[in-house]
């Protein structure tokens, strides 16, 4: 059974006085510790949110940069594919009038050996003319 007497009396006192004591020394460092240690995670989420954001914009700029910079690749390509093309066909044309030009000088040669030819044919004529009548007939004239 419970007695109330002076030992229940010192029995609180000790009990506050154990309360404050372990508020001092335990409770408010612990609490103490763990404000800080939210803050600090706090801060680090903040830090996190803003090196995520910063990464989010630099990987947007890089990207808006390697489309400029294909499109100015694919516009020097297709400019160079375009200068190509342009000597290429100049090349073409200037081959084909060159040979166009040889062959109007070999028909033109071919031609006037044609026109030699049927020259020295029509005056060796007579002479081809005896030769062959009296090669047909077989008896000389």
């Amino acid at each position: 059974m419970i007695t109330m007497d002076i030992t229940l009396v010192i029995q609180i006192v000790n009990m506050f006085v154990l309360m404050f004591l372990l508020n001092a020394i335990i409770y408010k460092p612990v609490r103490k510790i763990l404000r800080n240690r939210a803050a600090k995670m706090q801060g680090m989420h903040d830090d996190v949110a803003k090196l995520q954001e910063n990464a989010r914009r630099r990987q947007e700029e890089v990207n808006k940069k390697m489309a400029v910079a294909s499109g100015r690749a694919k516009a020097a390509l297709d400019s160079a594919r375009a200068g190509a093309q342009a000597a290429g066909d100049e090349k073409l044309a200037a081959i084909k009038a060159e040979a166009g030009a040889a062959k109007d000088m070999q028909l033109a040669e071919v031609k006037v050996q044609i026109v030699t030819a049927g020259k020295e044919l029509q005056a060796n004529l007579d002479g081809f003319a005896t030769a062959m009548a009296s090669k047909i007939l077989r008896r000389s004239f």
